[in-house]
């Protein structure tokens, strides 16, 4: 468990906590099967979207893989806004969009099977320095991109919130 912004305390994974014998039931029939399918038709649009931007921006052999990189910290990014919009201070959503956006789409999206082929093909040609900035550069743009996205999205909603209680007076 975290602590919210109010200091009420928001579960890590608010869809589902496996531990808890009801939550577990949710994923059991015809729900657990549209969770699936969502998962499933969210993923082929995130792997397709992926797909196509490296298809626009392909890295030439032997260069620094950018687009993957830039997949990744971009879809990272969207992690951060997605989470804090469905997850946080009491927001719900349709039980099928967390399953399908930010595991379907935006897991589809961002990867961690090329991430690591690229680092490994960089290593194969023996460019160990590109491939450990590389690594480190992805691991900590992904970070910063979820932390400074979720923290503008909060800093934003906060905002609105303020300006519909002053226009509420």
């Amino acid at each position: 468990m975290s602590s919210g912004p109010d200091g009420v305390p928001e579960a890590i994974d608010p869809d589902v906590d496996l531990h808890v014998p009801a939550q577990r039931a949710e994923l059991a029939g015809a729900h657990g099967l549209a969770v699936l399918a969502a998962i499933s038709a969210g993923g082929a649009a995130g792997a397709s979207a992926r797909y196509g931007a490296l298809l626009l921006w392909p890295a030439p052999q032997g260069a620094f893989p950018w687009a993957v990189f830039w997949v990744n910290v971009l879809g990272c990014a969207l992690i951060g806004v997605l989470m804090v919009l469905v997850g946080e201070r009491g927001r719900t959503a349709h039980p099928l969009v967390r399953p399908f956006l930010g595991v379907g789409v935006l897991g589809g999206f961002t990867t961690f099977s090329t991430y690591a082929l690229d680092f490994t093909e960089l290593l194969e040609r023996e460019e160990a320095g590109t491939a450990v900035a590389y690594a480190g550069g992805t691991a900590a743009g992904a970070l910063a991109a979820v932390w400074l996205a979720a923290s503008l999205t909060r800093a934003a909603l906060d905002r609105a919130a303020r300006v519909a209680r002053a226009g509420a007076r």
